[in-house]
């Protein structure tokens, strides 16, 4: 049987004793209060010698998108004023992680073209526009915005963030139908770029 006086911690406590006097025990409250400030050190410590990563410029587009489409489903709910949304969402520590150009880009440009940007897909619904969820109306305008404002942004990438923000935020099914639509769309305004 090993003798407390053998273990590491117990050799530990005998040297420092000789080393100041005599060894006095210290409560646990006492000991756990002395002993935070050194974790905390020896954590920054740590966090420090490896910074936190940076998103991925595809992540941050993502991001800027689906707070983009967030934004729209406000103001066609709440008829929100741009630079009023535009406000309200920097207040979110999150959106030091997004794309705030391209964020502002989309809400600005969709917000400024709203009655252009329905004129262009509602012929190509199978009901009036009315009739289409508010969400998937804020991902139409989006896919609309991009396909007819932004040519630097393929066909395929527009339309297929349109599509994962309809299947992150739409209907079960209605990625398929922002899909179609879009499509359709490009290919009225996208003439000389080929389909995917």
């Amino acid at each position: 049987m090993t003798k407390l006086s053998e273990f590491p911690w117990e050799k530990s406590k005998a040297s420092l004793a000789d080393s100041v006097g005599a060894f006095e025990p210290v409560s646990d409250d006492v000991a756990q209060e002395e002993a935070a400030p050194a974790t905390s050190k020896s954590r920054s410590k740590s966090r420090s010698s490896h910074p936190p990563r940076k998103p991925s410029p595809k992540k941050r587009w993502r991001w800027a998108r689906e707070r983009a489409v967030q934004a729209l489903y406000q103001q066609i709910l709440n008829h929100t004023p741009v630079d009023l949304l535009d406000a309200q969402f920097m207040e979110d520590a999150f959106m030091l992680k997004v794309d705030l150009e391209l964020f502002r880009r989309i809400v600005r440009g969709v917000s400024a073209n709203e009655e252009s940007l329905d004129e262009a897909y509602s012929p190509l619904l199978d009901r009036p526009l009315a009739e289409i969820d508010p969400i998937e109306q804020a991902i139409l305008r989006l896919g609309a915005f991009e396909l007819i404002h932004t040519p630097e942004i393929p066909r395929a990438v527009a339309i297929n963030e349109a599509v994962e923000m309809a299947k992150l935020y739409g209907a079960t099914e209605s990625h398929k139908y922002i899909n179609g639509v879009l499509d359709k769309l490009a290919d009225r305004v996208r003439l000389n770029e080929p389909r995917r």
